[in-house]
């Protein structure tokens, strides 16, 4: 039925006929009350227009259409809801003039007035308002309709007219009645919608995900279990959140991996106790609340590794190497290179929605790729594939590898509190990432820390299995280990603690003396003015600057390059960050290097524990050595 055509006697009748089926016991008659003996009556008789008319007259207004079309179908109506037990006719609507205390408590969220003014419908209910109001109207005059329940310490719940309120209403009673009776409650309207999730399910494998979307959005309204699954794993690909919105769907084992792993992870970041986790396994069949207790703890370890069966789980595999040393951009080309070859685990899984649960490959997933990833046929769907949206990391729109970030991005990042924060990155020619932490570190049996954000403690995982978060007291800042563009490989630490300018030492000559190849050191201090560089190689120094405001140290055995030459750089002509991001960029020329942007602000990386640069000095008690070199003294007395 169009705006046009609705029908209200039609949809009257079928609701009412519905709610009888529901409600009727063996016999033909509904439990005691005034309903007793006429199970297919929710309705009243139709108000004569001269009663609707006085009604007009009384209020002094016209009513809506769409509530004055309603009475002349049925004066009132029984069981708007669950909890709407009768709803006025045109004797029991009034006006609502008791509400300045809910006026002041939700008058901010602009509906200041409209308790005083809203024509009231409710007349018997567990505490729920149902108003119309006057002054919330559209061009068709329809007037929008309020429910509001204090018990469910939300906003009103607003509905664009009386109709929308009656079909909400009436979705409202397919959703309790299915939860109450399960597959039990069928009739033409439930046959009706589970044909359309059938398509929806179709629409969604061959990549039509918002036509898909629309039709599981409606079906969920009306209960239809399979819907709640299907709709939730789409939602949470395009970024849309909802604790525990998948239905049934974790009751199938072969989901533990995907949509539990989901729900552990929401879980995990969500900070709430295992109590709760508890609660939700507690609906499992018993046999998985074992396996769901063991995915979270590889969630909250970080150990979680999303697997799925035939080529695209090789995919997964080689998408998560790329993606553990930064190379974020490729993984996801990988990823949708493969996803043709997808196939599902269970007859409703629509997507590979546990890829958001794995702690590489997860933060792949903006919502920008999630749409992307629902709008590619798969599972065997075979129709024209989209059109690519852009990289994360790439300029208007080109699929860029991430080579083409450079190294200038990192003066132009956002900041906290509008303040730029300090980092430091060293890069290591020859070396793999995971061969970091030994030669930066100068440690034998350094190795790397699980992957972290930045926004996340880092860990530490100990031999004894498990993990430890660090606490600020350990002797080390924590560096992220990736690949910066073959040969090189980077250590980058945002926010270095323990800078001291007087006090710093560069890096670069000792690791270089450990490797043999040419190692880069940048240390950046912005809101101290501070920007160094220096490279060596072989285990010497070759050249190396320090500015500090318009001053510039100077050191070395070679001069510095033409393009990184400071004075060209850093000076009184200079203002805010544009030194730093022309050496930079020039850097990133010089050495074919790159940092990826998108590893390093939203991605996960592996850790290790890195030296500082510069180490304090010594406190009460700690022994140290002075040294003081004088002149030689002549053998001549004076």
């Amino acid at each position: 039925m169009t705006e046009q055509t609705f029908d209200w006697r039609l949809f009257l009748t079928r609701w009412s006929e519905e709610w009888a089926d529901v409600h009727t016991d063996p016999t033909g008659r509904q439990p005691g009350g005034e309903d007793a003996g006429r199970p297919h009556r929710l309705g009243f008789d139709p108000a004569p227009e001269e009663r609707i008319a006085a009604m007009e007259e009384e209020l002094g207004c016209a009513l809506p259409p769409s509530y004055r079309e309603f009475l002349a179908v049925s004066d009132g109506w029984r069981h708007a809801g669950g909890f709407v037990y009768r709803l006025a006719g045109t004797d029991e609507a009034r006006w609502h003039l008791d509400g300045h205390a809910i006026s002041e408590y939700w008058g901010e969220d602009g509906l200041a007035g409209m308790w005083e003014r809203a024509l009231q419908l409710d007349v018997e209910s567990d505490l729920v308002l149902v108003l119309l109001d006057p002054e919330d109207r559209d061009a068709d005059g329809e007037w929008a309709a309020y429910s509001f329940a204090s018990w469910r310490a939300a906003p009103p719940e607003r509905f664009g007219s009386f109709r929308a309120f009656m079909e909400a209403m009436y979705r409202e009673f397919h959703r309790s009645a299915t939860n109450d009776h399960g597959e039990a409650f069928r009739n033409a309207t439930t046959r009706e919608q589970d044909a359309r999730v059938e398509a929806a399910r179709l629409d969604a494998l061959a990549g039509a995900s918002e036509r898909a979307e629309a039709a599981l959005a409606e079906a969920a309204e009306f209960g239809r279990p399979r819907a709640v699954g299907m709709y939730g794993q789409l939602r949470r690909l395009r970024g849309l959140s909802g604790h525990g919105a998948f239905g049934a769907l974790p009751h199938d084992s072969r989901l533990l991996g995907e949509v539990v792993a989901v729900l552990a992870a929401d879980h995990v970041r969500s900070g709430r106790d295992d109590a709760s986790w508890g609660r939700l396994t507690g609906i499992l069949a018993e046999g998985l609340r074992g396996e769901a207790d063991a995915v979270l703890r590889r969630v909250r370890e970080r150990t979680f590794r999303y697997t799925a069966p035939g080529p695209f789980g090789e995919a997964v595999e080689r998408a998560r190497e790329q993606a553990r040393w930064g190379g974020t951009e490729a993984a996801w080309r990988t990823l949708r290179a493969a996803l043709p070859q997808w196939t599902p685990v269970a007859p409703d899984h629509l997507a590979p929605v546990g890829l958001l649960a794995d702690p590489l490959l997860g933060p792949l997933l903006t919502p920008e790729r999630g749409h992307e990833l629902l709008g590619i046929p798969r599972g065997g769907a075979a129709v024209p594939r989209p059109t690519p949206v852009a990289a994360a990391d790439g300029p208007d729109g080109a699929d860029l590898p991430e080579e083409a970030d450079g190294l200038a991005w990192l003066a132009a990042e956002p900041t906290s509190g509008g303040r730029p924060e300090p980092y430091r990155f060293v890069l290591v020619e020859g070396v793999a990432p995971d061969a970091l932490p030994v030669v930066v570190a100068a440690d034998e049996a350094a190795r790397l820390d699980p992957p972290t954000s930045r926004r996340e403690p880092a860990v530490r995982r100990p031999a004894g299995g498990g993990l430890v978060a660090l606490d600020g007291s350990e002797p080390a800042v924590v560096g992220r280990a990736g690949d910066a563009a073959t040969p090189w490989s980077f250590a980058f630490d945002l926010r270095p603690s323990r800078f001291d300018v007087d006090r710093f030492t560069s890096p670069a000559a000792a690791v270089s003396g450990r490797t043999g190849g040419r190692v880069v050191a940048v240390f950046v201090a912005p809101q101290e003015r501070f920007f160094h560089l220096s490279v060596a190689g072989g285990g010497e120094e070759r050249y190396a600057f320090t500015a500090r405001g318009t001053a510039v140290d100077r050191t070395g055995r070679e001069a510095v390059p033409a393009a990184l030459d400071p004075d060209g750089h850093f000076g009184p002509d200079r203002h805010g960050r544009q030194g730093e991001c022309e050496v930079l960029a020039a850097l990133a020329v010089e050495f074919g290097v790159s940092l990826p942007r998108f590893a390093l602000t939203e991605g996960r990386l592996h850790t290790f524990a890195n030296p500082s640069w510069a180490p304090p000095p010594p406190g009460p008690g700690e022994p140290y050595l002075t040294m003081a070199l004088l002149e030689p003294r002549s053998s001549e007395a004076p």
